[in-house]
């Protein structure tokens, strides 16, 4: 896969650089390569970087409007990109990510309208669902809810037409093609699958690799 990107504002305080249009492990893989490397740079002290927050698909650098030059924000980072991308391996893959085991008990209010769905039975759900390895692709939507890349075909399923308003925190759910944790009490139209413990989630950063154990009990 070749990489080019696309700059944009994200208001007056943040430059945007994309690198396509899709949620996918290996673009995803690439951005969080560019975003480990470029935090740990001279750049962001240099430039007074405030944050630099990446998604599926982007990097946003966010800075004080009132003490940065923003056309050196611009040529600084793009070169920094250029000069990346040309020497990227991809087989090389996210360099330095770590695993972590999160337990999860599986008796959640939509485990068997996921089975339904998919033409499966419910040990199947929980099954290929804690088989997994999922790539923490982004936190957001709340603080420390992460995105997961890499949920299995066979349980991809639709949200709720109607979302609850108030989904309890640690609360394992899928949605679409992804599947994520709750870090919190809050509405939601995911379909939850199971619980787990919503603390661990604190030390939850992204490229990190996380796997579910079935477990009994908290």
């Amino acid at each position: 896969m070749g990489f080019s990107y696309e700059k944009y504002f994200v208001g007056d305080s943040c430059l945007c650089w994309s690198f396509g249009d899709v949620i996918d492990t290996e673009l995803n893989t690439m951005v969080l390569s560019l975003y480990n490397n470029l935090k740990v740079s001279d750049i962001c002290s240099e430039l007074k970087i405030l944050d630099i927050v990446p998604s599926y698909k982007s990097i946003s650098v966010y800075f004080d409007i009132l003490e940065s030059d923003i056309k050196m924000i611009d040529s600084a980072i793009s070169g920094f990109f250029d000069k990346y991308l040309e020497g990227y391996d991809a087989s090389e893959g996210l360099q330095g990510a770590r695993v972590l085991e999160f337990p999860v008990v599986y008796d959640g209010e939509d485990l068997e309208r996921v089975a339904k769905q998919n033409n499966l039975s419910v040990d199947d759900v929980i099954k290929i669902h804690s088989g997994g390895e999922y790539q923490v692709a982004l936190v957001g939507f709340k603080p420390y809810f992460p995105y997961l890349i890499g949920l299995d075909e066979r349980l991809v399923t639709p949200r709720l037409d109607n979302p609850r308003v108030a989904i309890p925190a640690g609360s394992v759910a899928i949605g679409g093609a992804q599947t994520g944790i709750y870090p919190e009490v809050s509405p939601g139209g995911w379909n939850l699958v199971g619980r787990t413990n919503p603390e661990l989630l604190k030390a939850v950063k992204p490229g990190d690799i996380l796997k579910f154990k079935e477990c009994k009990d908290l």
